[in-house]
């Protein structure tokens, strides 16, 4: 018999937070995979209005974690953060010759999941699920630019005049 320890999962919800989910993502995205004191960091440099509400969520996620688990700050790291849409206020706004514009006033909810390092691992070194790099035989091309595009179109010959004849 192996006693494999499953790790423990911790979480926390904010709900009906008045963001919109896609600016709330954008910050969501930076904390995925670390630890707890190294999201704490970023998000107290990120300048976005949703990292003040994540700080919040990732905050009673560790709370949960050591009152309800008897874990410690340092032992976690976030396994998911996503931020799902909330219900839409809809709203009117008067425009010209008696024409209305609706204005969305969207909300959304923020979850936070964290996980108990295994015993060998610091909490420093958890490997997200992207961990692994592509190689170079299957890495897509890249796009042009459109200043490179430019360059090389200027580069072939000049533009004809209008009132040239041929």
């Amino acid at each position: 018999m192996s006693s494999v320890e499953t790790p423990r999962e911790v979480r926390a919800q904010a709900k009906y937070v008045r963001m919109s989910p896609r600016k709330a993502r954008l910050v969501a995205e930076h904390i995925r995979g670390r630890s707890v004191p190294e999201a704490r960091a970023v998000l107290a440099f990120t300048s976005r209005e949703a990292a003040g509400v994540l700080q919040k969520v990732l905050q009673s996620a560790v709370s949960n974690a050591e009152a309800n688990h008897g874990i410690a700050e340092d032992r976690l790291y976030v396994k998911a953060t996503y931020v799902d849409g909330g219900p839409v206020m809809k709203r009117w706004r008067a425009r010209a010759r008696g024409r209305v514009a609706r204005i969305r006033k969207r909300t959304c909810h923020i979850t936070v999941t964290l996980v108990e390092a295994p015993l060998g691992e610091t909490a420093a070194t958890p490997e997200p699920a992207q961990a692994e790099a592509p190689t170079a035989t299957s890495a897509p091309a890249r796009k042009k630019t459109a200043a490179a595009s430019k360059k090389k179109t200027a580069s072939k010959r000049p533009a004809k005049k209008k009132g040239a004849a041929a």
